[in-house]
């Protein structure tokens, strides 16, 4: 490696070096495709970083960004964290109670938003906050400056000297401070330093084999998890094609036609449900090879011998090879997290030549501590250690980690920075879990989810909700129970495949609000719990639910903004749904 790289923003030198492309970063805004060469990139990031010296900002200024994923979020990054100053991101979508928390806890001095509507929001949040606060904005916007007055400043300033601002940054400097959302209470502003991200990308590489040149993404670069694989991409000299909305991912991935891209599990299920259902329409011979194809994956492991290696071949060429050109046709490696992956989906996925790679971390961990990989893969975990940092289980079985990758702390808060990590060094992750064969870790729970039922019994709600997300006419659900006598469930049907259902059946789809009342899909519903449910102890299994017409979503505050259920939240809005479940079912016995 010609450039060492021990601070972030050395990404872009070793890039330069090493591997300079015509299309570097890249995004498609507003239906056209903006490409940025490593030059150019790395050119305006230079020119932006003397226009933010020129307007005031400072080693330990803090910028903030809100912004859908797109070049520019990368630039302003870069731009700032290379003179010394905190990058602090804005979710898109933050209630605006919580851009005011953040405007005023973090001393933010200037903001960079992406458009029209999000220059909207947050204007008036500035100018109750802090009117001082600059904005400048990545579109050209009525009433707000641009981006380039301050890029274009520094394109002709040989006054200022870059290599002195580069020099006074050290690896043990703040990076960033990004604002958990979590699930109650005030957001605390997590501070990541260089070295922290540094060395969790580079020793994350173990999930990026050769052949990995094109990546698409889509996950919310405001959160740790896709901003880490973004700096790993650089690292492993990976272009990188942000897709214009979650909306239009089927058209950008057969334009990119990307080799990795990282998800949640969420998507890749509904990728699979798609799939399903177009299984499900064919008839005679096709439908048979389709879905004994489908039984052979479900049972793929990575120490297959020939004669299943035979028939999975088949397989591929038959039936999983429209899979593949569903997703561009080129992926050589997809990486998950955010929420637990069902294994059965894992093995599927691996079988159809698409390997996905399940990690596990916290924003507080930079985010990751462990990762599924070539030659270290075990379905079901989140993988092994990677280099550089230790774990353990606590009495309570809880994960408690420590390395390179635990942050300098939770700023301004002291106390709950001295909870979090131990005197020996240990972060409590708050996540309860199990190490597998001595060296892979599986999550159980959440330790704050788990509930105890009026019998005493303990229930961890994760794993159900996981088990009975494998029906496809299941898009969310939510298991509760504390102190009753039984576990229920509040559902989101999956209203698409509910509608199809309806029409096999020949019911009449009339709304989703009088479907979820109707009793024939009530009773699909008993059957599909009472099927899912039933390798789990009696204790554990749900007994009740509430079918519910709208979706979860983080517009509605019910889910964060890496889409994990907002618990507390969830059981206030649905209280009367909730009280019902249980009047009902007073006589039940248990």
């Amino acid at each position: 490696m010609s450039v060492a790289i021990t601070r972030v923003f050395d990404l872009l030198k070793y890039n330069l070096e090493t591997s300079p492309k015509d299309e570097f970063i890249n995004g498609k805004i507003k239906g056209s495709w903006i490409n940025y060469s490593t030059v150019s990139f790395c050119e305006t990031v230079d020119s932006l970083s003397k226009g933010l010296i020129n307007a005031g900002v400072v080693k330990g200024g803090r910028v903030a960004v809100m912004s859908h994923n797109r070049p520019e979020w990368n630039i302003a990054d870069f731009a700032a964290n290379q003179i010394g100053a905190y990058q602090i991101p804005l979710y898109p979508t933050l209630a605006e109670h919580d851009i005011k928390f953040i405007l005023k806890d973090a001393e933010i001095s200037m903001v960079f938003v992406a458009d029209e509507a999000l220059y909207k929001r947050i204007k008036p949040c500035v100018d109750e906050v802090n009117p001082s606060i600059k904005i400048f904005s990545f579109d050209k916007i009525e009433g707000a400056e641009h981006f380039n007055t301050l890029v274009e400043f520094g394109k002709n300033n040989t006054a200022i000297n870059l290599d002195d601002y580069r020099k006074d940054v050290t690896p043990e400097d703040i990076l960033t401070i990004i604002y958990t959302s979590g699930t109650t209470g005030t957001p605390k502003g997590v501070m990541l330093t260089h070295d922290n991200l540094v060395s969790n990308f580079v020793n994350s590489a173990v999930v990026m084999p050769k052949g990995v040149n094109k990546s698409l993404s889509f996950l919310p670069l405001s959160h740790i998890f896709e901003r880490m694989i973004i700096y790993l991409y650089l690292f492993n000299n990976t272009s990188i094609y942000y897709a214009e909305s979650m909306d239009t991912i089927v058209a950008d991935i057969q334009h990119v036609k990307p080799n990795a891209f990282s998800t949640v599990p969420r998507l890749l299920e509904k990728v699979y449900d798609k799939i399903m259902e177009k299984g499900k329409d064919l008839t005679g011979i096709k439908r048979g090879i389709f879905f004994w194809s489908l039984a052979l994956a479900e049972k793929f492991t990575t120490e297959a011998g020939w004669w299943y290696n035979f028939k999975l071949g088949i397989a591929r060429k038959l039936v999983f090879k429209k899979w593949q050109e569903a997703l561009g046709g080129e992926i050589v490696v997809i990486v998950s997290g955010g929420a637990a992956l069902n294994p059965r989906l894992a093995r599927i996925f691996w079988a159809a030549g698409m390997p996905v790679f399940e990690g596990y971390g916290l924003t507080e961990t930079s985010p990751v501590i462990t990762v599924n990989h070539f030659g270290g893969t075990k379905f079901g975990t989140v993988g092994e250690v990677i280099k550089g940092v230790e774990i353990k289980l606590g009495e309570d079985g809880e994960v408690l980690a420590r390395g390179h990758n635990i942050m300098k702390g939770y700023y301004n808060k002291p106390e709950q920075t001295n909870e979090a990590i131990d005197k020996d060094g240990w972060f409590h992750t708050g996540d309860i879990g199990e190490i597998i064969d001595g060296r892979f870790l599986k999550i159980t729970d959440r330790k704050k989810e788990i509930f105890k039922t009026a019998g005493g019994k303990y229930v961890a709600p994760q794993m159900l909700e996981n088990k009975y997300k494998e029906s496809p006419l299941i898009e969310q659900i939510m298991v509760l129970g504390e102190n009753q006598k039984f576990p229920a469930a509040l559902i989101v049907p999956t209203f698409a495949a509910l509608q199809t259902w309806c029409s096999k059946k020949g019911i009449a789809y009339t709304s989703n609000e009088e479907m979820i009342k109707h009793p024939q899909v009530i009773e699909k519903y008993e059957r599909i719990i009472a099927q899912l449910g039933g390798e789990f102890g009696k204790w554990e299994q749900v007994k009740r639910f509430a079918l519910l017409a709208k979706e979860f979503s983080i517009d509605g505050g019910e889910l964060t903004p890496k889409l994990s259920l907002k618990r507390k939240v969830i059981l206030e809005k649905n209280a009367d749904a909730i009280e019902k479940i249980y009047k009902d079912a007073e006589n039940y016995k248990g």
